[in-house]
C-alpha cells in the first residue's frame, strides 16, 4: 500500500477552549488542521490524507468526511467502516496535538515502524503512565475489525485489537484542550528542546501484544 496516510479529527466542538478548534490560527502559519496536514505532507508527500469532521479553509482540497458528533470513538468506527484510501497504517491525529513536527513525525513513524514492521496492530505511545491512542498508527488491516466494534471509548476500542504500546515522552502528543494550554505551548516554543519518542530498543518490547 505503500507507506502511512493520516486521519485527521477536526469534529469536536472545542467546548473547553470555547469554540471550534481545527480553524484556530497555528503560530507558523495556516490554521492548527491545516498545519498538521503539512506536517504529514513534509514527510510523507504522497501520503493519503481524509479530514475526519470539518473542512479546512486553508486546504480546501482535502475533502472531509462527516464526523457522526459522538465523539472520537465513535468517528474512527464510522471512517474505519468507509474508508476508501489505501495505506499500510493510518496516524490518527487530533488537531489540537499541535507540538508535532516534520521531525518528530519522522522519528515516531521509523520507532513504530521497527515496533510493528508488519503492520499488524495498532501501535500508541504511553506518556506519562497513560497509553495515547491518538497520535499513534493503526494499521489498515485492523479497520474491518474496528468498524464492527461496540465501543464508545478509544481505549475500549483498543482493548478489543491488537495494540502495541511503546514508552515516549509526552511532548508531541499532548493535546492543546483549554486557553490555557495554548498558552503554555506557545511559551514552550521558546525552548530548543523537542522531546521525541523514545528509541531505546527495549522500550519497543515492553508491553507488546493486546494492552
Amino acid at each position: 500500500m505503500g507507506g502511512p496516510g493520516l486521519l485527521l479529527f477536526t469534529g469536536g466542538q472545542g467546548r473547553r477552549f470555547g469554540g471550534a478548534k481545527h480553524t484556530q490560527p497555528h503560530p507558523d502559519g495556516g490554521t492548527w488542521g491545516g498545519h498538521l496536514a503539512g506536517v504529514f505532507s513534509a514527510v510523507f508527500p504522497h501520503g493519503p490524507i481524509q479530514v475526519l469532521g470539518l473542512g479546512l479553509p486553508d486546504r480546501p482540497d482535502l475533502v472531509p468526511m462527516a464526523d457522526p458528533g459522538a465523539g472520537p470513538a465513535v468517528a474512527l468506527r464510522h471512517w474505519a467502516g468507509r474508508c476508501g484510501l489505501r495505506a499500510d497504517r493510518w496516524w490518527l491525529l487530533p488537531c489540537d496535538q499541535l507540538a508535532w513536527t516534520s521531525a518528530s513525525l519522522a522519528d515516531w513513524h521509523r520507532v513504530a515502524e521497527a515496533a510493528d514492521p508488519g503492520a499488524a496492530h495498532w501501535v500508541m505511545a504511553r506518556t506519562e503512565g497513560r497509553a495515547q491512542p491518538l497520535g499513534g498508527f493503526l494499521a489498515a488491516s485492523l479497520l474491518d475489525p474496528l468498524s464492527r466494534l461496540p465501543g464508545q471509548a478509544l481505549m475500549a476500542l483498543a482493548d478489543a485489537l491488537p495494540c502495541r504500546l511503546l514508552d515516549a515522552q509526552a511532548g508531541p502528543w499532548r493535546d492543546v484542550d483549554t486557553r490555557a494550554d495554548l498558552a503554555r505551548f506557545l511559551a514552550g516554543r521558546a525552548d530548543p528542546r523537542s522531546p521525541a519518542p523514545d528509541r531505546d530498543p527495549d522500550s519497543l518490547a515492553r508491553g507488546a501484544g493486546p494492552l
